[in-house]
This record gives structure tokens, C-alpha cells and sequence, in this order.
């Protein structure tokens, strides 16, 4: 397996990738491993493949405004 080493990360990010390990009950190095594995996971020819088969399949449907329904949500 290959290896990469960072350099020169800010405290702050370590700090929340550690916290975002916790929450998950895994390792940093284990949490790391799986961003980077998300990350890489499609090329920007295949996630343009995905969001136009997302906006093909969402194409003449009524969405609903979030924004409005996050104002009356904020109103209670």
C-alpha cells in the first residue's frame, strides 16, 4: 500500500479531523483514509455523468422552496 505524508496542516484541522474520528468511533488515520477514498472516488467526467443523470430524473418536477419552509420552521 502507498503512503502519503502531510505537511504543514494547521492544529485547527487536525483538531477536527480528530473530533470527526471520535464522532464516527475510528481512527484518525482510519477517518483520513476514508476522505481521501470519498475524494478520489470519481473523476469530474463522472460526477458531471451523475448530476446530469440526477437533473434528468429531476426534470419538470415541482420542487418546494427550502427557503420558505426554513423561515416558517425559524418562526416556532
Amino acid at each position: 500500500m502507498a503512503q502519503i505524508l502531510v505537511r504543514g496542516l494547521q492544529p485547527q484541522v487536525v483538531a477536527r479531523l480528530k473530533a470527526r474520528a471520535s464522532a464516527h468511533r475510528r481512527s484518525l488515520e482510519s477517518e483520513v483514509r476514508l476522505i481521501l477514498e470519498s475524494a478520489a472516488a470519481f473523476t469530474a467526467e463522472e460526477a458531471r455523468r451523475v448530476v446530469a443523470g440526477w437533473q434528468r430524473q429531476l426534470a419538470g418536477r415541482k420542487l418546494s422552496d427550502s427557503c420558505e419552509l426554513l423561515r416558517e420552521d425559524r418562526r416556532r
